[in-house]
């Protein structure tokens, strides 16, 4: 049985779900590389290693489940689903986490998420995402471990390195992965969101912020302390701009989501612009654009309506500004599209068009024509 992604009468996209999946595959890719040349081969490699777990996870479910064994297990194996869910998963792990943080976010995503409730269609959560956030909250060390770009370290961080890193905790030259993840001076880095929440937190103003930071010197004195953040977001904006060109994707959600972030930041900064970040910082660093495109438009998890995605973009984009400045985690992607994937169904029931031609009084005429009928009551 072939899959569509459609839900009738509000999406009348009828393509396959193999093509989409692979469409959006191809669009991902920009940020993937950027990830890689910022950042090293760590995410390729755990990218690897959630593609292989997923498929191994998928076949095995799908072997039990499955009672023509030849042809729906072949078809269902490899729609690119499960090779998407592995991919996104991998893009936002830190890249030199222990190997069996993706091989256990994959499987949760693969066997939990998503085949538990039926397979794809109807799973009510982001496999994605839905592992992440149980991965952040099982192992908060090893998902917090985050790297430095490739040029602040001092150790050569090559592909064989990364790899014995990522599956012993050691390079091939004894150095930890603690070793790796500090800086030229001597201080564990962390992410742009991170870096701003705790300077704020101790009382440092924005400014202050970006001038202290190692980061400062890239895209713009604007943005700041990014250093290939600002790229990967870029980049991934660029994959989704091509999806949105492509009409596999609705404009309405990530459109929404950006400008939803664009008035907190704008009303935040003419509050307190000291301990405010602009709009640009906002949406270029974390996983706003990959949110925003690749995620929160999900037409499985995500809303189907029109009125539906403007509110849920807008919806996850006020919740996670509200988690990166006032919550308890530095970026709140993750947890803001859970929340929507949670509302989604009710604000579809709402939201939902009416069936064109049809009114209240002419249901009502109809039903009470239909009763007089059945009573033999003809008028």
């Amino acid at each position: 049985m072939a899959f569509w992604i459609a839900s009738s009468p509000h999406n009348h996209n009828q393509t396959a779900t193999s093509a989409l999946m692979r469409l959006v595959i191809y669009a991902v890719l920009p940020g993937v590389f950027a990830q890689w040349y910022f950042f090293g081969w760590g995410n390729i490699i755990h990218i690897a290693l959630a593609i292989t777990t997923a498929l191994t996870c998928e076949f095995i479910v799908l072997s039990l489940r499955s009672k023509n064994k030849t042809q729906n297990i072949s078809k269902q194996l490899f729609d690119g689903s499960a090779l998407l869910t592995a991919i996104l998963l991998g893009i936002c792990l830190p890249a030199l986490a222990p190997w069996w943080i993706s091989v256990i976010g994959v499987a949760f995503a693969i066997v939990v998420v998503k085949q538990l409730y039926g397979g794809l269609g109807n799973n009510p959560f982001n496999p994605a995402m839905a592992a992440y956030v149980m991965l952040l909250i099982s192992f908060p060390i090893q998902m917090t471990s985050w790297q430095p770009p490739l040029d602040l370290i001092n150790i050569d961080l090559g592909f064989t390195n990364t790899l014995t890193a990522i599956f012993t905790g050691f390079t091939s030259d004894g150095y930890s992965v603690e070793q790796l993840r500090t800086s030229i001076d001597g201080f564990t880095m962390a992410t742009p969101l991170d870096t701003l929440k705790t300077n704020l937190g101790l009382g440092f103003t924005v400014f202050e912020t970006i001038e202290n930071s190692m980061f400062s010197n890239n895209l713009s004195s604007g943005l700041g302390f990014a250093f290939g953040w600002e790229w990967m977001n870029i980049a991934f904006l660029g994959g989704g701009l091509f999806l949105m060109a492509k009409k596999a994707i609705a404009w309405q959600t990530p459109i929404s989501f950006l400008l939803s972030l664009l008035v907190c930041s704008i009303i935040a900064y003419s509050i307190s612009p000291d301990g405010s970040a602009s709009t640009l910082f906002h949406w270029l660093t974390g996983g706003c654009m990959l949110g925003a495109f690749f995620i929160l438009t999900d037409p499985v998890t995500g809303a189907t309506s029109v009125k539906g995605r403007l509110i849920i973009g807008a919806l996850a984009g006020l919740l996670v500004y509200l988690i990166r400045t006032v919550g308890g985690y530095p970026d709140g992607v993750a947890f803001a599209v859970l929340l929507c994937n949670m509302t989604a169904p009710l604000i579809d029931q709402y939201t939902r068009p009416r069936t064109y031609g049809h009114n209240i009084d002419s249901v009502k005429s109809t039903i009470t024509q239909e009763k007089a009928n059945e009573k033999g009551e003809v008028k």
